[in-house]
């Protein structure tokens, strides 16, 4: 009989771990849940992350590979013995489901309960409390890195190790490249304007601090039913190849494989469950459950699949730019079939466009298709579809996160947004819609809110502009004293109301179909002569579902008016100016004093440091703004020289 004994310093030291999981078990819960993949949802991640947890402490014990115990006359410090033993097991297990093969999918994978050992939660649905805008933004950049990056990012700043320590814990838990690892982690952490800490610590990454909710009710008693089925679903699998005369195997096509001439048939349409949407980390189209009174009219359905596949002759077809008019290769979503004003409606998704079917509902069936792009769509981007829009108006199909929905008058940035009625399937009322070239008397926004569940105090406005999707409206505020290079905000603030007051009938230009966003940059303020106040020089940059993107160019002086439209300076398309590749821009015109007197006016963004004026009249000045007098309206040309020594081409040069 052999008898395993344990060293002396063992069970002190097994002891110690046990102290140290309860005092750190909210930091190694923090841990294992930022480190966990987030496609597997958050009710996953928070079992899982416990799970985790409570399983470190007896593999911390026997697991090879971790250092062994010291001899007993070698000095113990058993504390952080204990807790690096901790933390190498954690990271270990979490990192284990990144590891897994790519074909897996959690969606389709046994839920947390059944696959892990305690805690185990039936009937309940787990998740963190929602944090506030940034928090939202930093986990989608964490979502896009690798774990062992997330896992470095949370050592390093909330932790407070030191480099050399994060590198030894990533590579004592098998990360095969441990520097890669913390050289993402730092440029994570550079792009942020909050703290790093902060952010992590927040309620947004706290699996302690949970909420809790039910499951789909409908859908659970559907399981039930189900579950009999099961083995025969399993064997339908089964069957799935056909054993020819000569004894080969031929796999049936499936349905992905397609040939683009074949239309799907209602049966195959996906559909999403209605509570899918704030249990997943892809919050876009992908969960919009099905909703509207005909989504189960097969007629209206085929019809609608086999248009998108094969137009009939009289269909009108409208793509929007950069849209392929291709059918779908692969089984589409349905997100809504039901009948909106004179007009039956049927909206799919494919993955990486929106076709919008209609036919009157006459016994003629006049038919429109319209398909958009609308890849990489977010949870603002994909907050709301127009359904109808007709006659001056628009009704709307909102996302399911959306909590409180209201019209706000850009001209009017003093007046509070009215409530806007919505259906229980997630219609909006018809909404005034003012085309490009109708006036400039009023320009009506959607101000949705998000839910809690998804994210906390988060208003956004979205704006019509003759597509299938609405516009993300933000805002980016005036470079600060000394401060970080502002980015783009949610334009509901004050100064965000009040630039795009003075922005929004500029952008009324031909070709704005297809626009994913708009962003007004406030880039530079010039103190102007003669008593004329103070000025703003604004960019306006639309990007594309496609990419390219055009710049409107605009000065606002404090003597306007909150709705008189801002001064047009240059327009330009397909340009990165004004954009994360291209932020240094400069600007100049002619203007007229309230004294009368002619000025070149110049300025730039907050790297620029001297600007050149050569034509009517030449100077050079260092800094940022130039106002130089002129006998006449001038023609003149303006370089300005960044911090780097590139030297820039200003809009509104001549």
């Amino acid at each position: 009989m052999h008898l395993r004994l344990l060293r002396p310093h063992a069970r002190p030291l097994i002891q110690e771990a046990e102290a140290v999981l309860v005092e750190r078990y909210r930091d190694l819960v923090r841990l294992a849940h930022l480190t966990l993949p987030a496609a597997l949802g958050h009710h996953r991640r928070v079992l899982l992350a416990h799970s985790l947890v409570q399983r470190a402490l007896p593999r911390a014990r026997t697991k090879p590979g971790v250092p062994s115990v010291p001899h007993p006359r070698e000095e113990v410090p058993s504390r952080q013995t204990a807790e690096r033993r901790l933390i190498v097991e954690v990271l270990r297990a979490a990192l284990a489901y990144e590891r897994r093969s790519r074909c897996w999918s959690p969606r389709f994978a046994l839920p947390a309960a059944f696959k892990t050992r305690l805690p185990l939660v039936i009937g309940l649905r787990l998740f963190p409390r929602s944090g506030g805008a940034d928090e939202l933004d930093f986990a989608r950049r964490l979502s896009e890195v690798p774990a062992a990056s997330r896992a470095a990012c949370l050592l390093r700043s909330v932790h407070g190790l030191s480099e050399a320590a994060v590198h030894d814990l990533l590579e004592a838990a098998g990360v095969e490249d441990p520097a890669a690892a913390m050289r993402t982690a730092d440029s994570l952490a550079a792009a942020q304007l909050a703290p790093t800490a902060a952010l992590l610590s927040s309620q947004e990454f706290d699996a302690c601090v949970l909420q809790a909710g039910p499951t789909d009710l409908l859908r659970r008693g559907r399981r039930i039913r189900l579950s009999l089925g099961a083995a025969a679903i399993g064997l339908a699998a089964a069957t799935a190849v056909v054993v020819t005369a000569a004894g080969d195997t031929v796999r049936v096509p499936s349905a992905q494989a397609r040939a683009d001439h074949t239309a799907f048939s209602p049966a195959e349409l996906v559909r999403t469950p209605a509570q899918a949407w704030d249990d997943t980390s892809r919050v876009d189209f992908t969960a919009w459950p099905p909703r509207g009174s005909r989504s189960h009219d097969d007629g209206l359905l085929g019809r609608a699949l086999t248009t998108w596949a094969h137009p009939p002759a009289g269909t009108r077809v409208r793509l929007a730019p950069a849209t392929t008019a291709a059918a779908p290769t692969t089984r589409p979503q349905l997100l809504y079939a039901g009948d909106v004003a004179d007009r039956a409606v049927v909206l799919l998704y494919d993955g990486t466009r929106l076709a919008r079917y209609s036919e009157s509902r006459s016994s003629a069936r006049t038919a429109e298709l319209r398909v958009a792009r609308t890849d990489d769509a977010d949870l603002t981007t994909a907050a709301a579809v127009s359904l109808y829009s007709g006659k001056g108006s628009a009704r709307y199909l909102l996302a399911p996160w959306i909590s409180e929905v209201s019209i706000r008058d850009l001209l009017r940035p003093d007046v509070l947004a009215r409530p806007l009625r919505t259906a229980r399937d997630g219609v909006t009322r018809p909404v005034s819609v003012v085309s490009a070239g109708r006036g400039c008397e009023s320009r009506p926004v959607l101000q949705l809110r998000s839910s809690a569940r998804i994210v906390e105090k988060h208003s956004f406005l979205l704006a019509d502009r003759g597509a299938l999707s609405p516009a993300h409206l933000t805002y980016t505020p005036l470079p600060g004293k000394g401060g970080p290079p502002g980015r783009p905000r949610e334009a509901t603030g004050p100064a965000a109301l009040l630039a795009w007051a003075h922005t929004a009938c500029t952008l009324d230009s031909p070709g704005n179909a297809g626009v994913r966003s708009v962003n007004a940059w406030d880039f530079a303020e010039q103190s102007l002569p003669d008593r004329g106040g103070t000025a703003v020089w604004s960019c306006a940059r639309a990007d594309t579902w496609s990419g390219p993107g055009d710049v409107t160019v605009t000065l606002r002086t404090s003597r306007d008016v909150p709705a008189e439209p801002a001064r047009t300076i240059a327009r330009a398309r397909s340009t990165a100016a004004c954009s994360r590749f291209g932020q240094n821009v400069a600007a100049t015109v002619g203007w007229r004093s309230p004294a009368g007197h002619w000025y070149v006016l110049a300025a730039g963004s907050r790297a620029v440091t001297r600007l050149s004026v050569s034509g009517d009249v030449s100077a050079t000045k260092q800094g940022r703004t130039l106002d130089l007098p002129v006998s006449r309206r001038p023609r003149t040309q303006v370089r300005a020289t960044v911090a780097t020594g590139e030297q820039l081409h200003a809009f509104g040069s001549r």
